[in-house]
């Protein structure tokens, strides 16, 4: 019997600096656990104000979600299955708003959207809820777009090709062969894209301003709350980080298969495409 093969060895300064970045994101959450107010935890978390922040944070971001995947799954496949020149100069623009400062992105909209922008106020929807959903959206959507373009690319075309062959239509052969293939780097874009939501602030303010009940999410709650009552603040705090572990929990479970089956289809077509040249 064939012996497993053996693990690469990892210097030790490697391991010690990976011990140091993981505690470097580690204490600063322990710090705030010790601050959190455990016997007014509860009162805190639930307080009119608070609970409108959590709803319409939830509300929002799932509303941004679903505009992510309207928008994101067709972007991704245009740039991983539509050659054009020009491409690399769009994909850049489609990410740009991972690097911009969301306070820019904010101001973007403003200035597309407002009553003053370019659109000539047509569709002045800043200041309102349609705002919040709108900023969330921008600063999530290359989340998606980023994890679905990479599965396509990994995918390879073969299925599809043969699927195309076999006399399906385009739009059959998408729903039908190439969007179940890449489903679970779907649903972990996705749900990447809800926690960025989720956790926007800049682009929100800028654009949407912090209205209770309108506008004021949990990160502009949790901001305002920070001046009047630090433990409201540190209790809301901990709630989206617990939010926050969940989703990248669920994230990195739901890609995980995906990642499996992509890697055993892009080994296949490989194959077969060697036996095809011999």
């Amino acid at each position: 019997m064939a012996s497993p093969p053996r693990r690469p060895d990892v210097p030790g300064w490697i391991v010690a600096l990976a011990v140091l970045g993981g505690l470097f994101v580690l204490l600063p959450l322990v710090a705030m656990l010790l601050r959190v107010d455990w016997g007014e935890f509860i009162p805190l978390i639930t307080s009119p104000s608070s609970l409108d922040a959590l709803w319409l944070s939830l509300r929002t971001s799932l509303a941004a979600t679903a505009l992510c995947v309207l928008l994101g799954v067709p972007m991704a496949t245009v740039l991983a299955r539509v050659p054009f020149r020009g491409q690399r100069v769009v994909r850049a623009v489609v990410l740009l708003p991972l690097v911009l400062p969301p306070v820019v992105g904010g101001l973007a909209l403003l200035y597309l959207f407002g009553r003053r922008g370019l659109l000539g106020g047509s569709l002045d929807v800043a200041f309102s809820t349609t705002a919040v959903v709108l900023a969330q959206t921008f600063v999530a959507l290359p989340f998606l777009v980023l994890s679905l373009e990479g599965a396509l690319r990994t995918a390879g075309t073969r299925f599809e090709a043969v699927a195309a062959t076999l006399g399906a239509r385009p739009a059959t052969v998408l729903f039908r062969v190439t969007l179940p293939l890449v489903l679970p780097a779907l649903l972990s874009g996705a749900i990447l894209s809800f926690a960025r939501a989720l956790g926007e602030f800049g682009a929100t303010l800028t654009f949407a301003g912090s209205l209770q009940g309108v506008t004021r999410t949990l990160p502009l709650e949790i901001y305002l709350q920070r001046e009047t009552d630090p433990d409201a603040a540190v209790a809301l705090s901990l709630v989206l980080i617990a939010v926050a572990v969940v989703v990248v929990a669920v994230a990195h479970g739901a890609g995980e298969p995906g990642r499996r089956r992509l890697r055993a289809a892009g080994g296949s077509a490989r194959r077969s495409e060697q036996a095809a040249a011999r």
